[in-house]
């Protein structure tokens, strides 16, 4: 038996779900944020941050020395692609190991 993983997409904002949703990052005061928003919901985030980007300046802009590998917390993706292959579940080989087949991983050890 063959198993098919379908990502859902979801607005962090509104809730809706869609294959228009993307990623988008910002930072306030050292700290980096992710949310995941539709066109839309990315215009208010526009709107509501435009006065503030007209008159800010933009940080850095010099070469930066990394700070090294990010720690990672979870299962290692290897493992878990690996044992998601035995299953009979389909997971790219590489990027981001979708959520619901590591929890599905950690149900399972």
């Amino acid at each position: 038996m063959a198993q098919r993983t379908v990502t859902i997409y979801t607005d962090d904002l509104t809730g809706s779900q869609g294959d228009d949703i993307a990623t988008h990052s910002f930072s306030l005061d050292g700290v980096s944020y992710e949310v995941d928003l539709n066109p839309d919901s990315y215009q208010q985030l526009l709107d509501a941050l435009g006065p503030f980007v007209k008159v800010g300046r933009k940080a850095g802009g010099g070469p930066r020395r990394g700070a090294g590998k990010k720690a990672t917390t979870g299962p290692d993706p290897v493992k878990v692609r690996e044992w998601a292959q035995s299953q009979g579940i389909e997971v790219n080989a590489r990027g981001r190991v979708p959520r619901d087949v590591i929890e599905k991983y950690q149900a399972a050890h």
